[in-house]
């Protein structure tokens, strides 16, 4: 299996003409990339969104470009995964959200809350406003 990361640096048309030719010349998965292009101006969810939002546009994009999967990774926390799933990611790549921590076992909670966050992506309290 050949996995190809596209660059961010390119416009997102560009990306996906890019895409489109690698999966011509043989390669079995994409992957994008952009959080660290991005600079969130918010804190807290609202900026976790913007910092992925590079990325989660390519994995839309691609994703409906091409016929095989697309890994959607950079930027990306547990607020994020889920939209990278919705956006039609195959699933997430993550580094420096497991790779900053310093404990073996904040890494593990971290990949515990991604593999949550992906597994149910809309899953939010439902409310019942007829009460």
């Amino acid at each position: 299996m050949l996995s190809v990361t596209v660059p961010h640096i390119l416009t997102l048309d560009r990306q996906v003409q890019l895409a489109e030719q690698l999966v011509k010349a043989g390669a079995n998965l994409i992957q994008t990339e952009g959080g660290t292009s991005s600079a969130p101006t918010h804190a807290g969810t609202l900026g976790l969104i913007e910092k992925a939002a590079p990325t989660l546009a390519a994995a839309y994009e691609i994703s409906r470009a091409v016929s095989i999967p697309v890994l959607c990774a950079s930027g990306l926390s547990s607020v994020t995964a889920g939209l990278a799933i919705a956006a039609g990611a195959s699933g997430i790549g993550v580094g420096s959200a497991v790779n900053q921590l310093n404990s073996e076992v904040a890494m593990v909670a971290v990949v515990r809350s991604l593999v949550e966050a992906i597994r149910f992506p809309a899953t939010a309290p439902v409310r019942n406003y007829a009460d």
